[in-house]
This record gives structure tokens, sequence and C-alpha cells, in this order.
């Protein structure tokens, strides 16, 4: 066999890889309207693989126990699973089929696809280990399968791939002696802190996964945008105070009065292009303020996220990570183990700049983007903008919160933005 192009997976993306027997899939539906032949979705995967080369890649442990993304030259195409469609809630079934369905990574590639089709109507689900991509990539691959189903010989370009640390730090920091010696000193740290930390003996049962996806009416979705431009909060702010809002309603003693925010690492890492495959991610941790009115907690909660962002340094917390490999049992321990001290994650993707209409099909929606892991709690919000509405997809197991409180949850998320009064 041979090899074209390998390289080591960073520590967050060995974190999501774990033991490589696991599924953590990021999983993106899209409804079209008309009608494909099936070569053109064979034509256009491969494509998209020869674009992004890490795609065609397989997963294999060296003696050091240390996983690489290998690229192999021989033919690796990305397998399409085909359904039925019998009915328009059955992509949502097997949305939650595919969070579970692990990946061969020994084989590859870390990439498929499930297409429920019909007569006139059909759904396109794109599934990709975590470990490979993030939302935004995922987004960019969505993109360019449209336009090839479209247009055979669309021009979609090239990835120039990541291959090392050096590719996405500049050479000014990585020979900066002291930032080196911090990092490790940050690194050994952080290994002897995870190593010393008490934890459970039994992690929390997870129970039966789920997901609720709705999307906000015109009405709603106009309401939040006028509260956005009065407060000057942006969306994501006010919907991170409603759900926190929602959860400390619905929970009561269950509220834990925090929410975890995703930043796009790409706003600060310029190296990191939107057609890079990558997986990495950093967030803010954001809570609520009850003895303040809805919009002056907004107004509060957008002036914590400007300072807590104002102070990243992604490279700082890049060579942090890779200088903490010996650590990553531990930490992986950690996530699985320790209790649940915040309420959900919510990531917003904000608005999708994908066309939806085509020669031969018209993409009707992009369903929210999904991901489950194995480690820990597992509720989160996803949500997006395509076509001027907004659509959410709210994650959850069983075991951290009951389907009937996310039911009560959502709700209470459209409730609340109802009833937000604009002085």
């Amino acid at each position: 066999m041979m090899l074209s192009m390998r390289r080591k997976l960073f520590f967050l993306e060995r974190m999501i890889y774990g033991n490589g027997n696991t599924a953590f899939n990021a999983v993106v539906p899209v409804k079209i309207r008309g009608t494909f032949p099936p070569e053109n979705l064979i034509y256009a995967l491969g494509r998209i693989q020869d674009k992004h080369p890490f795609l065609k890649a397989f997963v294999a442990v060296d003696q050091k126990r240390a996983p690489w993304f290998i690229v192999s030259e021989n033919e690796l195409p990305i397998p399409v699973r085909m359904v039925p469609r019998v009915t328009d809630q059955d992509w949502a079934t097997e949305v939650t089929r595919e969070w579970e369905t692990v990946f061969n990574m020994e084989k590859g590639p870390l990439m498929r696809v499930v297409w429920i089709r019909g007569e006139e109507c059909s759904e396109l689900i794109l599934v990709m280990h975590h470990c490979v991509c993030d939302g935004r990539s995922a987004m960019s691959i969505l993109e360019d399968l449209l336009l090839l189903l479209d247009n055979r010989d669309a021009a979609i370009g090239q990835e120039v791939p990541i291959l090392s640390i050096s590719d996405i730090v500049p050479p000014e920091v990585l020979r900066d002696t002291r930032k080196v010696l911090k990092a490790k000193l940050d690194g050994t740290v952080t290994s002897m802190l995870l190593w010393l930390m008490p934890l459970k003996k039994t992690p929390v049962e997870r129970k039966r996964d789920y997901m609720i996806n709705w999307k906000l009416d015109q009405k709603l979705s106009d309401h939040l945008l006028k509260i956005s431009k009065v407060s000057g909060a942006t969306i994501n702010t006010l919907l991170c105070k409603t759900v926190l809002s929602a959860f400390k309603k619905i929970r009561q003693n269950e509220f834990h009065n925090k929410i975890g925010c995703p930043v796009d690492i790409r706003k600060y890492m310029p190296q990191i292009k939107e057609e890079n495959l990558f997986a990495f991610v950093t967030r803010v941790m954001l809570s609520a303020n009850d003895q303040l009115d809805f919009i002056s907690d907004a107004k509060r909660m957008q002036e914590d996220v400007a300072q807590k962002t104002a102070v990243l340094d992604p490279y700082k917390m890049i060579m942090k990570m890779e200088e903490s490999h010996a650590a990553l049992g531990n930490f992986i321990n950690f996530l699985r183990y320790s209790k649940p001290d915040k309420d959900c994650l919510f990531s917003n993707l904000g608005r999708i700049n994908i066309r939806h209409q085509y020669r031969d099909f018209e993409v009707e929606t992009i369903y929210s983007p999904s991901a489950i892991g194995p480690f820990g709690q597992t509720t989160g919000f996803v949500a997006s903008t395509f076509r001027g509405q907004m659509d959410f997809t709210f994650i959850g197991s069983e075991g951290f919160l009951p389907y009937e409180e996310a039911l009560a949850i959502k709700d209470q998320i459209e409730e609340i933005i109802g009833a937000i009064e604009i002085a």
C-alpha cells in the first residue's frame, strides 16, 4: 500500500478519537426537493475526497500508542447507505442511529452518507467522525456536495491540509522559548491536577439518547432580532440567557446556572481556513443573574463574553494541550466520571450561507447539525439559520435530562422569547 500523507492526531482530536471503538460522530441532515441520479452523488463524494485528503484517511496507532491519520492513495470511497423515504420524520430516526454507529477507524474512511430517498423529496445525512472535522468544515463539505450534485464540473478548490502544529501556530510563537517553557509547565501542572483529582467509581448511566428539532416561527425570530438591536446583545447571547432561564424554570433544584458556548477558533487563528478540516474548539462559560431584568442581564452577559474572548490565546492553548498528551487518559476519565456541573452546551452556527436553489433540486432546509460524545454529560443545543429561519437541535440523554423535561424546556424557550418586553 502506498502512503501519501500522515499526521499525528492533536490532543483534542485524540480525546475525541478515544480508543477508536466508540462513536463520536458529527451528523449533518439536509432536506432536498427534487431529484438527482445516484451516480452524481458517488461522483460528488469522490471529488470532495480529492479536495480533502483526510477524508480518505484511516487511523493507525504507533508503537507508543499514539494515533495517526494516514491517507492512502488506494481507493477508499465514502460509503452511501440508501433508505426508502416513508415519512417526513425518517431523517430524525436515522440521525439518532448514526450517533451510535461506530466508524471502523482502522480501515476508514471517516465519513459516510445516508440517503433517505423519495420520489419527490429526499434527505441526505452527512456523517463524519468528529475527530476529523468541526461544524464549520462540515458546512464547507455540504456546500461543495450540493454544488457538485448540481454541476459535475463545478470548481470547489483544493484544501491545503494541516500537517503539523507549525501549520497553525506562527513560527515566531513556536520559537519563543518563554512560551514553549510555559506550555510545558502548564501541561505538567494540568497532568498532575488531573491525576490527583478524586473521581467517582462509576459514571452516570446515560440511558436513551434523544433529539428534539424545531424551527422558531417568523414572529418570534423577528422579535428576537429587535431585542438584539435594542439591547446590543448578540442573538447568541440572548439565546444563552433564554436557555438558562428555561432550565431554571423546569429544572429548579437541578439547575446549575452554567452554559458552555463554543468559540469558532478560526476567528483567532487565520492560519486555519474555512475549507480546512479541523476539530478544535474552545469555549466560554456564562451564567445568568436573576436579580436583573432580561434585557439588563443580556447586556451584562454580552460584556462577559467580550471580556472572556478578548483574553483568549488559542496558540497558547494548543501548545499547552500538545504538552499534555501523557494526561489524556486522566482527562477522559475526568470527563467520564466527574459530576455534571453545567446545564448544557450551546452552539450557534449563525447564518448558513449556502445556496438553496439549483437546476434540478431545491434545498428545502438544513437541519442544525448534532454530535453526541461518549464522555460525560450530553445535553446540548445547536442553532443555525437557513433561508431566514432559525432551526434548533436539542440533544440529550435520559440519564442526564429526562425527555419530558427537555420538551418542557423547549416550550419554555419559545414562551420566554415571546414574553420579552422591548422598551
